[in-house]
């Protein structure tokens, strides 16, 4: 194993992840105590890990489409892309992080449902309560984000309500579903009717599906859509060989929000391949809810350097992954697959750089995404499609 030009003779030790640990502080020892144990442990099982094979566009695409077919999925992806592209370009650069449309979106084809109808851009119509449910460890680091200029807000200025339901970053997707189940329950008699979109990013797409399909009573037949954003639907290979440990780590950064003995303590274990895939299979998705996929798919030179290791780690297993979740893992059964996002896993929701700028010159140098344009582009998408069956 080589470190590089940048091997400290402090970080001298027979273990892998003391090593990694050690080397990456001090390449970072400038930066944020936040980031620094974030890093270190998205980076644990990676020190040793070497570059994937060369991507195959063509394989990709028949694999796609056959995983279209045996999933039974609804591929919509062209008439997302009218929309996003639509949004962006009347948006622009008045938005954050503005991108042309065709570096936004990954370009696997033949890309199905586009329509050449015009996009609407004006107030919404419906009266939907979206709440967000996000990943691992997000209750831990939030404070340290820069949410000033926020999906919610971009999106409410054209009627989207959006709130962020808090889970238990370090807990289990059973844990997180009964507290999505009481959060929902507690909502205040105005919004009793309104229908619930719930966003899951990461992790907090499993906790949603859980929390739909144990508590029907509570949250089944109130909720009209359940969109994965780069979801970890049938887990992730890097938690097969994970332990809670790694996740705690979180616990332990300055001003950190959390606390490992909130909750059951058993994220991680929660995200591995075989439970999770054995789990959609003993439980059927509830059939009155619509589902819709939303897949991070970078090219590899849209991959930050914190995380070009778990990238190369997964790509021993498939190439086609956002450092996280492998794409064909992030897809929600019997759903719409709505798009492929041109993002890393990070870049898709956390707006690290936006308040850290010198971050994004160094380790999390690919964060810039165009998330509220994402965002208002996937809620007219899913609005639209929810009403061909009103």
């Amino acid at each position: 194993m080589r470190s590089g030009p940048l091997l400290d003779i402090r970080c001298a030790t027979e273990s892998v992840t003391e090593w990694v640990l050690c080397h990456y502080h001090v390449r970072m020892k400038t930066l944020p105590s936040h980031l620094i144990t974030a890093i270190a442990a998205t980076l644990l099982l990676a020190a040793c890990a070497s570059a994937p094979p060369a991507r195959q566009p063509q394989a990709t695409e028949t694999q796609i489409r056959d995983f279209i077919g045996t999933a039974e999925l609804t591929d919509a992806r062209g008439r997302f892309r009218e929309i996003f592209c639509a949004v962006l370009e009347e948006r622009g650069p008045d938005l954050p992080d503005y991108r042309p449309c065709e570096e936004a979106l990954t370009l696997v084809a033949p890309e199905g449902g586009a329509t050449g109808k015009p996009v609407p851009l004006g107030d919404t119509q419906a009266n939907y309560l979206v709440l967000l449910v996000p990943g691992l460890g997000w209750n831990c680091f939030e404070e340290w984000l820069d949410l000033s200029f926020s999906v919610p807000r971009h999106v409410a200025t054209f009627g989207y309500e959006m709130r962020t339901l808090a889970v238990d970053g370090l807990s289990s997707t059973a844990n997180n579903a009964r507290m999505i189940r009481d959060y929902i329950a507690a909502l205040p008699p105005e919004d009793a009717g309104r229908p619930l979109i719930l966003v899951g990013y990461s992790k907090g797409t499993p906790d949603i599906l859980e929390a739909v399909t144990e508590y029907p009573e509570v949250v089944g037949n109130r909720t009209a859509a359940v969109v994965s954003l780069a979801g970890s639907v049938r887990g992730s290979p890097l938690a097969d060989d994970a332990t809670q440990a790694h996740a705690n780590m979180l616990t332990m950064v300055p001003g950190s929000a959390c606390e490992e003995e909130q909750g059951d303590n058993d994220a991680v274990a929660s995200l591995r391949t075989d439970l999770r895939r054995q789990w959609l299979e003993d439980n059927p998705l509830p059939a009155n809810i619509r589902y819709y996929s939303v897949v991070t798919y970078p090219d590899p030179e849209r991959i930050s350097w914190a995380l070009r290791k778990s990238y190369l780690l997964l790509g021993q297993q498939d190439d086609r992954n956002d450092t996280q979740v492998i794409i064909f893992d992030q897809i929600v059964p019997r759903s719409t697959l709505t798009a492929l996002v041109n993002a890393d896993h990070w870049a898709i929701a956390v707006p690290i750089t936006r308040g850290h700028p010198f971050l994004g010159k160094t380790a999390v140098d690919h964060n810039d995404y165009p998330r509220e344009a994402l965002a208002e582009a996937l809620l007219r998408f899913v609005e639209e499609d929810l009403a061909r069956d009103q």
